[in-house]
């Protein structure tokens, strides 16, 4: 199945292989405090974490010395090109990172200010508990690679580029519980790329329920962690809006379903929705394993749990 124009919620050194050059520590390896690599000791998956935010701030001191019209290519060079083999290229979903590959960041104050907030260890500790417990609970074929971005946006907070890459966009608002959270979450959309991705259309159907799968394994591995909000309400009116529409392919549409608009759903509607589905199929399989209802498609998902019931 083929999506476009998603952000799914909701980075390293100038070669990022080889690890000659780095610290052992327990079962990870540290090169030059900006490429992480460790691996599940359970299931020995591999994982990588990426901090390029920490080769922003040499990007903006060299920015000085040369033409504004030049500070682009320097972006590119300095920033994008040493990580776009790990964190972008051949990614089912690249088209989601155009602009982080392709504008120059705005706000050098305001992102410096981020960059200051980022604790390295922290943040590094939090996306390693988060991989591990996720393919604990579904494992992968791929090495997992997570890069961290520092963003003024705060709008986003990850998405996924494509199976095994997984972008964090570090605002100023950022948590311990939130990193691991949306980890888990985009960890979701990774694997379920990697094994069931086609290149059909979405459907709106496809969307509430490719979300709803997310929330669901975001919320069954970090159960104590509530970042989604979820309203368990059914609402006849707002379903009546969207029911038509379930066979639609228009992404614009889907994505107002999905996060919601001030004229039309409330905030977060369709992963709301998405999750309610994927709850109403785990009722009906109570003892259905993650694997399996990962596999499961959207009509299936639907269907089985006979979520329509709920709106008659």
């Amino acid at each position: 199945m083929q999506l476009k124009g998603f952000i799914f919620f909701f980075i390293i050194i100038l070669a990022l292989t080889g690890c000659s050059k780095g610290e052992s520590v327990g079962s990870e390896s540290i090169e030059d405090g900006l490429s992480v690599t460790f691996e599940n000791p359970d299931n020995e998956q591999k994982f990588e974490i990426i901090h390029a935010y920490q080769l922003f701030n040499p990007f903006y001191e060299e920015s000085k010395n040369i033409p504004k019209d030049e500070h682009l290519d320097l972006y590119k060079s300095s920033i994008i090109d040493p990580v776009y083999d790990k964190c972008f290229k051949d990614g089912e979903y690249e088209f989601l990172a155009e602009s982080i590959l392709n504008e120059e960041p705005k706000n050098r104050i305001a992102i410096q200010d981020v960059i200051k907030k980022i604790n390295f260890t922290s943040t590094n500790d939090a996306i390693k508990d988060a991989l591990i417990k996720s393919s604990n609970l579904l494992p992968s074929e791929k090495e997992t690679t997570v890069c961290v971005f520092p963003t003024n946006d705060n709008s986003t907070l990850m998405f996924t580029a494509g199976s095994g890459k997984i972008i964090v966009l570090y605002n100023r608002n950022y948590s311990s519980d939130i990193i691991k959270a949306g980890i888990a979450h985009e960890y979701h959309h990774s694997v379920w790329t990697e094994k069931h991705h086609t290149n059909d259309s979405f459907t709106v159907l496809d969307n509430l329920v490719f979300e709803g799968k997310a929330v669901m394994f975001e919320k069954t591995v970090f159960p104590s962690i509530n970042i989604t909000q979820i309203d368990e309400t059914f609402r006849p009116d707002q379903w009546a809006k969207i029911e038509g529409d379930l066979s639609n392919t228009d992404d614009t549409r889907a994505l107002l379903i999905l996060r919601g608009s001030k004229e039309g759903f409330p905030k977060q509607y369709g992963y709301s929705e998405g999750y309610k589905m994927v709850q109403a199929y785990l009722d009906v399989n109570p003892d259905a394993t993650v694997e399996e209802w990962t596999g499961k498609s959207a009509d299936e998902i639907f269907e089985e749990g006979n979520y329509q019931a709920n709106y008659q």
